[in-house]
This record gives structure tokens, sequence and C-alpha cells, in this order.
């Protein structure tokens, strides 16, 4: 009996192993790849759109597309991701399938929080400006620079480091853009200004999008 009762708690604890492991996502995010495959399987964005990836301050910016409503905004935030998730698990499902006339990016602040070097950072991004290229010669992209945040003033310098190297890397690029967003969000003493975030002082209020709506209307086509 004992025996029996042995068999089947490794049988059971095996089946719960096996639906766990099935439930875990095979690369970052990638419920939030397949929701977005769902929305545009049921309604396929339109073709030569303006589309915005990223992470949460694409993703949080909930009034994006009503802000630039005369314009066909697609926006593809990944709350949490780097800019090499998208290089290496995004670009088939959330940036390829549009053939969009611009492409926004803003990515690279999780990577610098997770670890990654300016220069790996800015290596990635390299490697998504050749990736979208080799699809769409003529494509216009833009990269957002990495904003400055209360909450993350310890990783200010290197955000600084990576805005500086993509910024270099653009420079007389065809259809390549950088693009600064972190000075508007900062006070006279060239701190962040608190007032632009939400509480958590590192995700943007509407004041803060405000401000980079400012700016973003000087590129978005």
């Amino acid at each position: 009996m004992k025996k029996l009762i042995t068999i089947c708690s490794f049988f059971l604890l095996g089946t719960i192993t096996f639906v766990f492991a099935q439930q875990k996502e095979s690369y970052p995010f990638e419920k939030e790849i397949i929701a977005f495959k769902k929305l545009d399987a049921a309604k396929t964005p339109e073709k030569n759109g303006v589309l915005f990836i990223g992470s949460s301050s694409i993703r949080l910016w909930d009034d994006l597309e009503k802000r630039f409503s005369d314009k066909p905004i697609i926006k593809r935030g990944v709350g949490g991701c780097e800019l090499s998730h998208f290089v290496d698990h995004y670009m088939d499902a959330i940036v390829y399938p549009y053939k969009a006339r611009q492409i926004f990016v803003y990515a690279g602040e999780n990577d610098i929080v997770n670890g990654k070097k300016p220069k790996e950072v800015a290596d990635n991004f390299k490697k998504l400006w050749e990736m979208i290229r080799e699809k769409q010669p003529d494509v216009s992209i833009f990269y957002l620079s990495i904003k400055p945040s209360s909450s993350r003033t310890d990783l200010q310098s290197k955000f600084e480091r990576t805005n500086l190297r993509i910024k270099k890397f653009l420079r007389g690029k065809a259809n390549g853009t950088y693009i600064d967003l972190a000075s508007v969000v900062e006070g006279p003493d060239g701190k962040p200004n608190d007032n632009l975030f939400e509480s958590d002082r590192l995700h943007l209020n509407s004041r803060g999008y405000d401000r980079w709506e400012v700016v973003l209307r000087q590129f978005v086509k």
C-alpha cells in the first residue's frame, strides 16, 4: 500500500511539473506578444502606419493614439522588456508585419537596469537597426532617448552614456534620428522633475507625456 502511495505521489508530482513547464514562457513576456498577435488577427493594423515599440514608457502611454489621432498609430509596448528582447524574439511578431513608414523606439532602460553595459545596449540597437533596414531599407527609424527618473538616479550616468553612443551611431544616417526626450522631463536644476512622474517616480504621468508630445509632434508624420 505504501509503495502504491509513493508511486502515485511521484506520478502526481510529475504531472504538476509538466503542467507548470507547459505554462512557462519560452521567451520574455511571450504572453504579451501572443496577446498582440491575437489583437492583430482580430483587426489588422493599417500598413504604412506609425509604429511605437518599446518598454513600459510606451505601454503605459494610454492616450498615445488619441494624441496623434490624425495618424495611423500602432502602439506595441511591452512592460519590462529590453531592447535585446526585440532583437532576439519580437521582430517577426510586432515589427515586421506592420510595414510601418516610421518606427519610434523607446527601449534600453531595462537593459541597463538588468546589468547590461551601455556599449551592449548600443550594439543591440545597431542590430535592431540592421534587422529593420534589411526588411525595410527606406523606413524612418527614431530612437527616443532613455529618460532620467528619481527612482534610478544611480543608473543615470549609464543612461547618458547609452544615449550618447546611440546618438553618435545615428548621426549622419539616412532616415535615422535620435530624439532627446530626457531633457524635457528635467527641472531647471537638471534633475528629473517629479511633478511629471507617477508616485513611483519612474513612469511618466500625463503631464510628462505632454512634454513628450510637444517634441514628437515635430517628427510624427
